[in-house]
């Protein structure tokens, strides 16, 4: 069988169509062998009976329509894959870029993996602490789950990763540190940005359980719709091959999706919503879903994808489409980032729906459920005393309205509020939501049981004497 071709049919920005092809396979790599000795890496993207378009990493600048010879590979993009993983940098397209050679390969994956069978998937339970409060207490992250994190542009989601790579880890009871591992990507960052992770990751000491898939903002664009499949290749391989905890952290998955509408425009698709591709949900799909824990197998993929909407939108097709997939999400609010607040977490509309199964009794505590329901009623009657306030001023407020406005400062400042190397531990986490919730009367904290009050509630001197 032929499998090296001369010639190319048309190219158009980075794809190139080429006609009499009668076997080649969809997501088959190519190499196109330019004159002047060189070769550049693509994948076919569309087949049409033995006319193929084929999408250029590298770009098509330079490419000969006569004289550039294409060889068919016969295999999908696969990922060299061994333990040794762990500590390495990558880019884009999963190639070494920390100067430490090729990996040592045990075995090599089809990074568009393979599906999960539902039947054999576990629910997940038990969660990972990531040392930050308003995540542990109120939207805990559980194993297997995938919960993305919604910002904004310019807000402090970079720093926010930083501290979930540094700080997260595991229970005792579920493992050791020694099985927890996290693969971190990113997606057209800037250089400095790139290089704060990488500083920051090494800074910390972890980086020896860091797996990094870096694509830049001047590498091709159409790397980007790779990058995050190496990177849940390679978690996959840790979690069920090797028998670890894994956490994936992306970011920014507004970077992929606009590359996948940049491609999908190039090939002539008819565009949805916002110029978006129709296919944005599956495609999404495609990626979030490989998360999770599977019989038989130790280990856990759990995923956080961070995303900026456009504008603050939350309706925007990006976020949208993620929270029909996922299980919850954390937003982060423009108003409580200008005020200072680390993370600015916008307790409100974030939630994690899986939280219930994973915290309580034997995995964090037995009044995390207790604590947690009764600061987010607290809080949301916070706002509507905010709300009232704005219009007759705070100083006509009744005294349990004035109670509440004080309660919803301390709890801004002090509970949602921590530093960036600030690791706080479950117990520390619960016992300062007690702290603060004591600060209301007794009887305003209608969603805890009075066994549960006479163990934990502690008014306020001022109140019991």
């Amino acid at each position: 069988m032929i499998i090296e071709y001369q010639g190319l049919t048309q190219i158009v920005g980075p794809l190139v169509t080429l006609e009499g092809v009668p076997e080649a396979s969809y997501d088959e790599m190519v190499e196109l062998r330019l004159t002047d000795g060189t070769s550049r890496v693509g994948r076919v993207v569309k087949v049409e009976g033995d006319k193929l378009v084929i999408q250029v990493f590298e770009g098509t600048r330079g490419l000969s329509l006569e004289n550039t010879q294409t060889h068919f590979t016969g295999k999908p993009i696969e990922l060299p894959l061994s333990k040794e993983i762990l500590g390495r940098s990558f880019d884009g397209l999963g190639r070494p870029n920390d100067g430490l050679g090729e990996v040592y390969a045990e075995c090599r994956r089809d990074i568009n993996g393979a599906p999960m069978n539902p039947v054999s998937r576990v629910y997940p339970q038990n969660y990972i602490n990531t040392g930050i409060s308003s995540i542990d207490a109120l939207t805990t992250l559980i194993r297997g789950q995938k919960l993305p994190i919604f910002s904004g542009s310019g807000m402090k989601h970079n720093e926010l990763a930083v501290q979930l790579v540094t700080q997260s880890n595991i229970s005792s009871s579920g493992g050791g540190k020694e099985d927890f591992a996290i693969v971190f990507a990113a997606m057209g960052v800037k250089n400095d940005v790139a290089q704060y992770f990488i500083d920051s990751f090494e800074q910390a000491n972890v980086m020896g359980r860091v797996v990094m898939f870096l694509n830049r903002a001047n590498d091709p664009i159409i790397e980007r719709v790779i990058t995050p499949r190496c990177a849940l290749t390679a978690a996959e391989y840790l979690a069920f091959e090797k028998g670890m905890h894994i956490l994936v952290i992306m970011t920014d998955l507004t970077s992929y999706a606009e590359a996948l509408r940049e491609f999908s425009s190039s090939k002539g698709e008819i565009p949805g919503r916002k110029g978006f591709p129709g296919y944005l949900y599956s495609d999404l799909a495609s990626l979030y879903e490989r998360a999770g824990i599977l019989k038989g197998r130790n280990g856990s993929v759990t995923q956080i994808p961070i995303l900026t909407m456009p504008n603050d939108d939350i309706t925007h097709p990006i976020p949208d489409l993620t929270g029909y997939i996922t299980e919850g999400q954390i937003v982060l609010g423009r108003e409580l980032d200008s005020t200072g607040i680390y993370p600015p977490v916008s307790v409100l509309p974030s939630l994690s729906r899986l939280m219930k199964d994973g915290i309580g009794e034997g995995f964090t505590r037995a009044d995390h459920s207790a604590v947690s329901n009764q600061l987010f009623a607290s809080y949301a009657k916070v706002q509507d005393a905010k709300a009232l306030a704005s219009v007759i001023g705070e100083d006509e407020l009744s005294p349990a309205d004035r109670k509440l406005m004080e309660f919803g400062r301390a709890f801004e400042q002090r509970f949602l509020n921590q530093g960036y190397t600030e690791n706080r531990g479950i117990e520390q986490t619960l016992d300062l939501g007690w702290e603060l919730l004591s600060m209301l009367p007794r009887e305003e904290l209608d969603r805890v049981d009075d066994e549960t009050l006479d163990a934990h509630y502690k008014p306020q001197a001022e109140e019991t004497e």
